[in-house]
């Protein structure tokens, strides 16, 4: 499909596609002539630029080579188009990687001098569909939460089914499953979603931009529908399931976009409960929002564990608030999910190389300590970027010690107020 919207930039060129006639193919959807190629040899392909003598070869296809393209150029002299995303060695006049995360200077080593490398968001190739769904802005206004869930044509690493199961235990789902008539586990799957009224499977659609745009959250792989989902704006997780994914993968956690490898159904529905959180300044707070939070800070389950245990008054928060438009070194949110408001995070001490953090939950919910402590690690992990984080906690203070431990932080001070650390270089 991403050869086809190469084909269309050729404008009024006559364009042919050689292609295997293999199970599952989609050369249906190919609106420009075809011819199949019987084997996968080399010389049947020279024969083919022979016979039609095209001007150029466009090759997009893992398994041919570097040596395989040099024959191809001695025996024909025929312009070389490749497309590239993991890195490799070629023989070409044209190099064309339009994964986001592509970088022109590792090319230069891998290619002719003189070879026109293409590289980056620039040069992504985007079906018509989608720029058009673009145009039309974000789709996802109703009840339910929709979730479009894309593990590839074949799914090999069998995940659409496990992923599913992992979904299970939320009530407020609308998922759109895709994949193609070639998925090897197609009977699996769709056993699985038979009967369910909350699941749809998408067996070889032509709607992919517009079930992306109507998500409010995207399940895929680091591969070009990263590209799409990014353009149109859908929050997404990638899940690694190929090799020649590593590049994205990369890219992608450097980035501090949620990522996995190997498939995490925990993590999975974690994100998903998490999709709608958001992090509001206190220097943005309504009047009513700092209240709130002053309340908290007040109520007896939460002052009792502060370093300062003494009630604030609200004269004096207001005043801190605003002198924190002015601080470099500490910033504070209430953190909301939804229409819910869960609890308080802070970071004090900011430096390029750590923060120490707070946090306490609405004293009127529970079971918040690992929701507000995952925006913790996220905000200090891509925000702040601190290689460290630290926290002080009081000795007795059994459920936070027990909440930072799950979340790998370790004691390096005891005493009556015990210090805690965790890296943040592998979050």
């Amino acid at each position: 499909m991403r050869d086809v919207v190469l084909a269309e930039q050729f404008g009024e060129d006559d364009v042919i596609f050689a292609c295997r006639d293999l199970e599952g193919h989609i050369m249906d959807r190919i609106p420009y002539p075809i011819m199949i190629v019987k084997s996968e040899e080399i010389d049947e392909l020279i024969e083919i630029v022979q016979d039609t003598q095209v001007d150029m070869l466009v090759i997009d296809h893992y398994g041919i080579t570097y040596a395989d393209e040099k024959r191809i150029k001695d025996a024909t002299g025929v312009k070389i188009f490749v497309l590239d995303d993991t890195y490799e060695r070629h023989h070409c006049d044209i190099l064309l990687n339009h994964n986001i995360s592509a970088d022109k200077e590792r090319y230069k080593s891998l290619v002719p001098k003189g070879c026109e490398i293409r590289c980056g968001e620039a040069y992504t190739l985007l079906r018509r569909e989608f720029r058009e769904e673009k145009s039309k802005g974000r789709q996802n206004h109703h009840d339910k939460r929709r979730i479009f869930v894309a593990m590839g044509g074949a799914d090999s690493a069998q995940l659409n089914v496990k992923i599913l199961h992992a979904l299970e235990s939320f009530s407020n789902l609308q998922i759109d499953v895709v994949t193609t008539s070639a998925n090897p586990q197609l009977t699996a799957l769709s056993a699985y979603v038979a009967n369910r009224t909350d699941i749809t499977l998408h067996l070889d659609t032509d709607k992919m931009a517009v079930l992306m745009n109507q998500a409010d959250f995207a399940i895929v792989t680091p591969s070009v529908t990263v590209n799409e989902v990014l353009f149109l704006g859908v929050p997404f997780v990638a899940i690694m399931i190929a090799d020649n994914q590593v590049e994205i993968y990369r890219y992608l956690k450097a980035s501090c976009y949620a990522v996995m490898d190997p498939f995490d159904g925990v993590r999975l529905k974690e994100m998903i409960e998490d999709m709608d959180v958001v992090l509001l300044d206190f220097v943005d707070l309504n009047d009513e929002e700092k209240k709130r939070v002053l309340s908290w800070r007040n109520s007896e389950g939460v002052c009792r564990w502060m370093l300062q245990q003494d009630a604030i008054s609200l004269e004096t928060h207001l005043r801190y608030i605003e002198r924190l438009k002015k601080r470099e070194d500490r910033c504070y949110f209430l953190v909301k999910s939804g229409d819910a408001y869960i609890g308080v995070i802070d970071f004090t001490q900011i430096t390029k190389e750590s923060a120490h953090f707070g946090i306490y939950a609405n004293p009127n919910l529970r079971g918040m300590g690992d929701r507000l402590m995952r925006q913790v690690l996220r905000y200090a992990c891509c925000k702040l970027r601190v290689k460290k984080l630290f926290a002080e906690v009081f000795c007795d203070n059994e459920k936070a010690i027990k909440l930072y431990n799950r979340h790998q932080f370790c004691i390096i001070e005891d005493g009556n107020l015990i210090k805690m650390e965790r890296s943040c270089e592998n979050w």
